[in-house]
């Protein structure tokens, strides 16, 4: 993985948000928004993933068909983060008092600041 990359689990309220806000799925190698529960069904058949909260809480927990529901979701495409990063410190990392790397409970803001 990349240093750089701002990682730390995020919690469920942000799983949800990226998911409603974001979330499309892949049927047929195309992209689909999430607007119904049918693309969900159609999209992950013989799971027990029937809705967008099923989804979500199979992403959350890492349960049994994780595999399948994350193959489905297609990447999210989020916009740069509201304020942009600074120029001087996006080059640091986040300990260090820059924009890089760990962010931890943190990373919520910035998720926010990108939906």
């Amino acid at each position: 993985t990349d240093p750089s990359a701002p990682s730390a689990p995020p919690p469920r309220h942000t799983i949800e948000k990226l998911v409603y806000k974001r979330g499309f799925g892949k049927l047929n190698k195309q992209r689909i928004p999430i607007s119904e529960n049918a693309v969900i069904e159609e999209g992950l058949k013989g799971t027990d993933i029937r809705c967008v909260a099923d989804l979500i809480h199979e992403i959350y927990t890492v349960g049994p068909n994780f595999k399948r529901a994350n193959n489905f979701l297609w990447p999210f495409k989020l916009s740069s983060p509201n304020g942009g990063f600074s120029s001087k410190t996006k080059l640091l990392h986040f300990l260090e008092g820059g924009e890089a790397g760990a962010r931890g409970e943190e990373i919520n803001k910035l998720v926010k600041r990108m939906i």
